[in-house]
């Protein structure tokens, strides 16, 4: 295949065709990603002979040898503190007092729960477990079908990767060299615009199915409650204001807010007495599995995207694009389904490291803002968390119930469409990612 550009022309044999077909393969086998992606860069690099297999070492290192990266064990840890804690509880009772006035309220607090624990861990799939036994026992009791239960926690807990601080755009930050707290700033509106979509779609299939019914209370009944149930756990926020105040006031890097929101969580489990010395070793190793699986595919990403560079599969991929149709419109249109059918078969990590550096070329080529296309492309992977196959929350949802992952996926349609808007408004309106960011980005 011969690629074109202004200045020269790109084109591709068998050094690059056979490891993408041994990468495809390694995957459908379900070798481990980081293993199919370092197996894929190895095989490349010795059959097009553009950099010596010596210096692979060394650009494995290099991958992730960066300060920014240390806040991803830090945000995973603190979640893990949060739930032991039993600070997560505390979150879900507020939430629940905020929407009990409503038809659909434990529905909604299940939504807001999940966004809320999103601002503290970065990460979805612990959200949607924390989340998840907490509260689909009591959706169904409220009178929501089991499976539309666990789809309605696994789309909320897609605000793991949406709502910052999150570990999704603090790994492709250090891949585009964007700085994570502006990406933090600007993807504030945008997680928050995909809370409210499964929040107000939650509200219309209640009101069409009659899932759960509302108590009727006069708003001096709803601030009473509210009231109770701020002043039973108003500390668990304590955390939260801290990452937020710190990280957009720029007096904390996100690693210094991770530090500081760990210690934190832990000091508080000690002076309530439901964290203790021997939950230790339990929670470190939690914690280091999950780290376990993202650093490696960071890792292995390097010597391939250098391999990919030498070889000008980016400028190729843009070319090749470009010569189908020059419409911003489309190419933007063409990109999102790039994105959403990556995010079915693939976790977000090797995405963004694989997709961001080949993509990034053509968003530059269209005139789109960079800020705005790591939001657009983090927002359009966040929906692959509840489609199939891959479908990590789906997976996660029915680990803990035992419930059928293609009932959940059924139950989840709307949710996904709904979040499908929110994506294109991202791509299509440059203001909804850069609103609160400084006129340069704008």
């Amino acid at each position: 295949m011969l690629w074109g550009t202004l200045n020269q022309s790109v084109e591709l044999g068998w050094d690059f065709y056979l490891p993408v077909i041994l990468f495809v393969a390694l995957i459908a086998m379900a070798v481990p990603v980081w293993a199919a992606i370092g197996t894929a860069a190895i095989v490349m690099l010795v059959m097009s002979g553009d950099l010596p297999l010596s210096l692979v070492g060394e650009s494995l290192f290099t991958g992730i040898d960066a300060f920014a990266l240390t806040a991803v064990p830090l945000f995973i840890l603190t979640g893990d503190v949060l739930v032991r804690t039993g600070l997560s509880r505390k979150f879900l009772d507020v939430a629940e007092a905020l929407t009990c006035f409503t038809k659909g309220g434990f529905g909604s607090a299940t939504v807001l729960v999940c966004g809320m624990f999103a601002a503290i861990s970065g990460s979805d799939a612990a959200g949607a477990a924390a989340v998840g036994r907490m509260t689909i026992n009591r959706l169904v009791e409220s009178g929501y079908p089991r499976p539309y239960a666990c789809a309605l926690v696994a789309a909320g807990a897609c605000t793991g990767i949406l709502i910052p601080p999150s570990i999704a755009y603090i790994i492709i930050g250090l891949v585009l060299g964007i700085s994570a707290s502006t990406l933090f700033l600007a993807a504030l509106i945008p997680g928050l615009a995909i809370l409210l979509s499964i929040l107000i779609t939650n509200l219309i299939v209640n009101r069409i199915y009659l899932y759960e019914g509302g108590g009727v209370m006069t708003f001096g009944e709803w601030l009473a409650n509210l009231g109770k149930a701020l002043k039973s756990g108003w500390y668990a926020f304590i955390v939260p204001g801290i990452i937020f105040y710190g990280i957009f006031s720029g007096r904390l890097t996100p690693t210094e807010a991770g530090a500081t929101a760990v210690v934190v969580t832990i000091v508080m489990g000690f002076i309530m007495r439901t964290l203790t010395l021997a939950d230790f070793p339990s929670m470190l190793v939690s914690s280091a599995k999950v780290n376990g699986v993202i650093l490696p595919i960071i890792a292995f990403s390097a010597p391939l995207a250098e391999a990919l560079a030498i070889m000008g599969v980016p400028q190729g991929f843009v070319a090749s694009i470009t010569a189908l149709t020059d419409d911003p419109y489309v190419l933007i249109l063409l990109m999102i389904g790039i994105l959403i059918a990556a995010g079915c078969v693939m976790e977000t990590t090797p995405n963004i490291v694989i997709l961001a550096p080949i993509l990034k070329p053509l968003a530059d080529n269209i005139g789109m803002n960079e800020i705005q296309f790591c939001i657009m492309m983090i927002t359009a992977l966040g929906v692959g968390f509840i489609t199939p196959p891959l479908g990590l929350n789906l997976f996660v949802v029915s680990g803990i119930t035992g419930e059928s992952i293609l009932k959940i996926a059924a139950r989840a349609v709307p949710f996904v469409l709904t979040m499908l808007i929110v994506v294109l408004l991202i791509a299509y309106v440059p203001a909804v990612s850069t609103t609160l960011l400084p006129a340069i980005y704008q």
